[in-house]
């Protein structure tokens, strides 16, 4: 499998994907037809959408997954798929409305490229259940595509405003962990990602992550070989 699991669109005051292109390009290599799947967004049309992800990355061919009449020979026909952020829940409200879960693990298990980034990373793991989201729509099941056997927690950040009393990203995921004792959750910072290739999982990016089980906490530094939590 060919995974790329970013945790944002941006990073810092960067342009929109401009931090990915990079990690983008070497993943996907020369392929340029690119379906994409803009169901994460909810504020923002997907018409719009995909022409945002078009406009930051103009080298390739993208193409909604919306503007086909059948979204599912979309899928088993696509290259290379792309999974934009935005709310997770209403992400995976609308791949199980479509019945494309089960597709996209084919595909993706077949060797077809796949990034994602916020949300869509968030798909990656075996559940949403550390997603950052608010629950906007009920799926009918928080399993996700399950390409990983841990669970994902993007955009993760170890800051704490002045003065705000509610709990930290630390807490919330240690929570999980309480009830949860041996499902792993990897905390990826803005501007990283975590990059499956067959049996190899890497975290890739400049800034150190963060994986919590149990009631452990360990820092992961970039290019550090994860394999083991594929098992």
């Amino acid at each position: 499998m060919k995974v790329l699991m970013l945790s944002s669109s941006r990073k810092g005051s960067e342009e929109y994907l401009e931090h990915a292109r990079p990690f983008i390009t070497e993943h996907i290599r020369d392929i340029t037809d690119v379906l994409f799947i803009p169901y994460a967004g909810v504020t923002i049309g997907w018409d719009e959408y995909t022409q945002k992800v078009q406009m930051a990355l103009p080298h390739l061919n993208i193409k909604g997954i919306h503007e086909f009449t059948d979204p599912i020979k979309a899928v088993q026909n696509a290259n290379v798929i792309f999974v934009g952020g935005g709310n997770t829940f209403n992400l995976l409200h609308q791949l199980y409305r479509h019945k494309l879960t089960t597709e996209i693990q084919n595909q993706i298990k077949l060797g077809i490229p796949f990034v994602g980034w916020s949300a869509g990373s968030n798909i990656c793991g075996a559940s949403i259940r550390t997603t950052n989201d608010m629950p906007i729509v009920q799926p009918i099941s928080f399993n996700a595509l399950n390409l990983v056997p841990f669970q994902i927690n993007p955009h993760y950040t170890d800051y704490q405003p002045p003065g705000y009393n509610g709990e930290s990203r630390a807490q919330r995921i240690q929570e999980f962990c309480e009830l949860n004792p041996n499902i792993p959750v990897i905390g990826i910072r803005e501007g990283g990602a975590l990059l499956l290739q067959d049996t190899s999982l890497v975290l890739v990016g400049e800034l150190d992550g963060v994986i919590f089980k149990g009631k452990s906490q360990i820092t992961i530094k970039p290019k550090q070989p994860l394999d083991g939590y594929l098992c």
